[in-house]
């Protein structure tokens, strides 16, 4: 499966979006502590984690017996950049023609000289 596919896959459900508002709003933090937010067994939150690292949305750091969550925005950065930049620099090309265009209208508020 490619690597858009892992991660959007990892997107679509909601609990693994969850995970990953937690690690942005802290990185850095253990099953333990990602299990007491949310309402669910720890192996289902080891279960989507897993699925979040073969993603490449999260990264882990051993130490000692604690396994330390990351989160890696970089995979979501590329979804963007390669499907959703691309369909939307049209419109705002648009919106920027649109802008200068009426920008460059004379006011009709204003007394001409």
């Amino acid at each position: 499966m490619p690597d858009d596919d892992l991660v959007f896959k990892a997107l679509a459900d909601p609990t693994r979006r969850f995970l990953l508002d937690l690690l942005f709003t802290r990185d850095g933090r253990t099953l333990g502590d990602l299990e007491s937010e949310v309402d669910m067994s720890r192996f289902g939150v080891m279960k989507h984690l897993r699925l979040l690292e073969e993603a490449g949305l999260v990264v882990t750091r051993k130490e000692g017996r604690e396994k330390w969550h990351f989160l890696n925005p970089v995979p979501i950065r590329e979804v963007h950049d390669r499907w959703i930049d691309k369909y939307t620099e049209r419109q705002v090309s648009a919106l920027l023609d649109l802008r200068a265009e009426l920008e460059s209208r004379p006011n009709p508020e204003e007394p001409q000289p």
